[in-house]
């Protein structure tokens, strides 16, 4: 390798062992030069760690020792990878080498295999949007839920105000009541429970970001319909670290100035010749930033994998175990004037939660016990592997599987649809005049004009399991490259929830329960509840699919290549939910004066069955042109299909929506590095659906959505970098009904997914005292949205201000220091969706951004 002259100090590395394409990106990154490779050259050879001060040039060496490759100067200044002759083993043949194939440009986060039918690619060979988050940028964020990751990710909405786990997650205009209905998560490459929503399960709560993680990868639209489970909106890939060969880990402990403490730590390193294992995870408690004066936020997760290099191919076999709940974070009081949203008094709109000593613990009407502590969360054990072996110079078969089994519950304290008023006002609601008003607890008097509000204790358990597998079988000759595949799955959910269950609270932050009695002896509460169940479930499902689907990629020419694929998917689903019906007159004490329980609903004894067989064609056709090593664009179409999971078809929804995608793009790499995605989705046979009014309430219809996704990097110079992401989105319902059809809301903007939505990080990397350095911010915008699909209740756009620091002490040891929302930003995520239509200006339920809170970190890398 040329030795360069240096006219700068050596920059100080901090490569991690592992994958050695991976190290390729994070050295690219840390020395500031480019590197031209092809991915399938380095798939699955090791690079050892480099954790000093050294000269580019030497760092590169180290890394690409025994690997068989060797670096040299190209023009321009950046490094260009080439293969050298490898010695045979004695008495044992050697692996052939990849061919080598045109260079591309790595550079951060370049690396994709999310979306990619056969072992991976380039960003700027993709012809789809991707965005890949390396670990850096997850370090920086900081990000308490799983969800928070994809902030980086353009053309996603995403809301954790509900807390660590219970994200809601919108994609591209595609129309949703909540959750993350469009969005796919995977592991090593595999769903790991294929529904993408069930009604209060999200699979991100599935899955929590810690040291174990490498990369998360995201594609919206694109190939994503045709793959794996065929998910029209958006997949996400979360990538674990692995084992390198040396002894390689780290050790991170965390405090949160709200009092919670978290420790993450992982090892890897080789235990043969050919075989690497990595363990790692965390184990984290606290009150969180909504404190409600118990440990309601604690929990940890543990993941292991190991990989076994073969002559022909590879194993990879990985285990997770998750164990975490957090508090369900739900509306609460604030003031709204106009467009302006500020606090209701006494209650800080940052920190404040209806949840507390005095709510935690007691007995709902039917003589069951609750504890909000259980909060959301899940228990779950994953297990799954990946095998690729090749048959030959120009076939490889790969198959991927994962089976999860566990527990994913929720247990949270749901505000009502009447926001603060006086006790007085609303014993008049209930027909009368305070007679007796009293804190359940101790019994003391409480004035008829303290502000009182109603909140449900809402259970929900979720016992589920699933079991997937994804086969391909790849054949590359010349300039085509062929894939075919099946996806099969079985997977299912033990449901049981009661909602409803009313408390009567004081309007206060961590809120104590009230007992009424009306003049004349009517009952309004006991023990605080108001009320009793209003919906219940007892239901079993069963779901299976099977999909055929085959891809093609020709290159013609240098700079041209065209791809396209179709895919035929079965969808079918058996259950049973056990019917509900009103307990009768008086309720089920059989006392009309016991106003508490006279609306309860109960279970019968008969059953309804749930059935579905569907199945339907996704194909895209899609064309990639590279201009330059450095500047290409290409052009997509593509048909998907999302069908019925559990809660429609328990609801009587089986519509299956199609969704039809026209995106074009370009792709700059250097030092700007920009992807824009032009996108417009048509939608057909969608639904939404909102529990109001004590049950689920659907509309239906069509939308369509026009969108521009904005995402890069600019390297301004060696120690200042800015990267960004942006979003302008019109998405609006087309011949779109509520109301049992007798509303048309057609025209109105998609609910809850903004116009605009940006944010920028600029990171100022420097030295103290010879030891390196950082600073970053983030502004992010958030522009006005609907919370309901009537467009009546507002959420008003606001900004975000984000900052973080960090110092390496020595070569090992790192501090950090993160502050989210520095100033206290009001932004509101969601309205109250147990009302229909507009809240009267005043006080209202909304569920707004947590308040400023910051995270000191140090860890100890070996």
């Amino acid at each position: 390798m040329p030795i360069h002259a240096a006219s700068h100090p050596s920059p100080l590395f901090d490569i991690p062992a592992g994958d050695l394409a991976d190290a390729l990106v994070v050295f690219a990154r840390q020395s500031g030069r480019q590197i031209l490779f092809a991915p399938a050259q380095v798939r699955g050879r090791r690079a050892p760690p480099v954790h000093k001060r050294i000269d580019p040039d030497r760092a590169l060496a180290r890394l690409l020792a025994g690997s068989g490759f060797r670096a040299r100067s190209a023009p321009g200044g950046a490094y260009l990878l080439e293969a050298v002759p490898m010695p045979t083993r004695p008495h044992r043949p050697a692996a052939p080498m990849p061919a080598t194939a045109p260079v591309d440009v790595a550079q951060i986060a370049d690396i994709v295999v999310v979306g990619t039918p056969g072992g991976g690619s380039t960003r700027q060979a993709a012809a789809f949007a991707v965005t890949s988050v390396p670990r850096t940028a997850i370090d920086q964020l900081g990000a308490p839920a799983t969800a928070d990751v994809l902030r980086l990710v353009p053309g996603l909405t995403i809301e954790t105000s509900g807390g660590k786990n219970g994200a809601n997650i919108f994609v591209r205009g595609y129309p949703s009541g909540g959750d993350a209905e469009y969005v796919t998560f995977q592991t090593e490459g595999v769903p790991y429970f294929p529904p993408a929503t069930l009604s209060f399960l999200e699979n991100s709560q599935l899955y929590r970001i810690d040291e174990s993680v490498q990369r998360v990868e995201a594609v919206r639209g694109g190939t994503g319909a045709l793959l794996a489970s065929g998910q029209p909106g958006a997949t996400v890939n979360v990538i674990q670290r692995e084992g390198g060969d040396r002894l390689a880990g780290l050790i991170k402990t965390s405090v949160i100035d709200d009092g919670e403490v978290r420790a993450d730590a992982y090892l890897s390193g080789p235990i043969g010749p050919r075989t690497h294992v990595m363990v790692g995870g965390y184990v984290s408690r606290g009150d969180g930033i909504r404190s409600p004066g118990f440990a309601a936020d604690r929990g940890g997760q543990i993941t292991a994998n190991l990989r076994q290099d073969l002559t022909r191919g590879s194993v990879l076999l990985f285990a997770r175990y998750l164990d975490d709940r957090s508090q369900w974070l739900l509306p609460i009081p604030v003031k709204q004037t106009g467009r302006s949203i500020g606090a209701y008094p006494g209650f800080d709109p940052g920190t404040g939660t209806l949840a507390g000593p005095d709510t935690r613990t007691g007995t709902r009407n039917d003589g069951a016990r609750y504890d909000l502590d259980d909060g959301r969360g899940a228990r779950i054990v994953n297990l799954g592997g990946n095998v690729e072996l090749r048959l030959g110079d120009t076939v490889t078969l790969r198959d991927k599987a994962s089976w999860l089994t566990g527990d994913a519950d929720t247990t949270g304290l749901v505000s009502d649809n009447v926001p603060p008023e006086s006790a007085a006002a609303y014993a008049a609601r209930m027909g009368g005049t305070i007679a007796s008003l009293v804190t359940v607890a101790d019994g003391r008097a409480v004035s008829p004009s303290q502000a009182v509000v109603r909140a449900g204790i809402w259970t929900v358990d979720k016992r589920i399991d699933a079991l997937v597998n994804d086969a391909t079988l790849e054949w590359a000759t010349g300039p085509s490259k062929a894939t075919v595949g099946v996806y099969a799955t079985s997977y299912g959910s033990r449901d049981h929830w009661d909602i409803g269950n009313t408390l009567l609270l004081t309007a206060t932050p961590q809120a104590r329960r009230l007992d009424m009695t009306l003049a004349g002896g009517a009952v309004v509460t006991r023990d605080g509840f108001a009320s009793g169940s209003s919906f219940l479930v007892d239901a079993r499902y069963r779901g299976r699919d099977l999909a055929f689907y085959g891809v093609e990629e020709v290159k013609l020419g240098k700079w041209l290549r065209l791809d396209g694929g179709v895919r035929h998917q079965r969808h079918s689903v058996n259950g049973s939910a056990r019917d509900t019906t009103a307990a009768g007159a008086g309720g089920p004490d059989g006392d009309p004066r016991t106003l508490y329980d006279n609306a309860n609903v109960v279970f019968t004894d008969t059953r309804t069955p749930v059935r579905y067989r569907g199945g339907a064609w996704s194909w895209t056709l899609a064309a990639n042109a590279d201009a330059t090593a450095r500047f290409g664009a290409f052009a997509r179409f593509s048909r998907g299909t999302s069908f019925p999971f559990f809660d429609n078809l328990r609801d009587g929804i089986t519509l299956a929506p199609q969704i039809d995608t026209i995106e074009g793009g370009v792709k700059l790499t250097g030092p700007l590095s920009l992807y824009a995605t032009l996108f417009r989705n048509t939608f057909h046979g969608l639904a939404t659906t909102v529990i109001a009014s004590g049950a689920p309430i659907a509309s239906v219809g069509g939308a369509r959505a026009t969108g521009v996704e904005l995402d890069g990097t600019w390297r301004v110079a060696p120690p200042l970098s800015v990267a960004f992401t942006g979003t302008w989105l019109d998405a609006r319902y087309r011949r779109f009904f509520t109301d049992a059809g007798r509303t048309d809301l057609s025209g109105n903007r998609v609910q809850r997914q903004p116009v605009w939505q940006w944010r920028v990080t600029p990171t100022w990397d420097f030295a103290v005292a010879r030891r390196k350095a950082s600073l970053f911010t983030t502004l992010a915008y958030m522009g006005d949205r609907w919370s309901d699909v009537q467009n009546q209740q507002l959420l008003p756009g606001f900004l975000k201000w984000d900052a973080g620091a960090t110092l390496d002490v020595s070569p090992r040891w790192r501090v950090q220091a993160s502050a989210d929302n520095l100033t206290n930003a009001i932004g509101l995520t969601e309205g109250n969706p147990r009302t229909l239509g507009q809240q009267a200006p005043g006080a209202i339920f909304a569920r707004p951004i947590p308040g400023r809170s910051v995270n000191l970190s140090t860890s100890y890398r070996f």
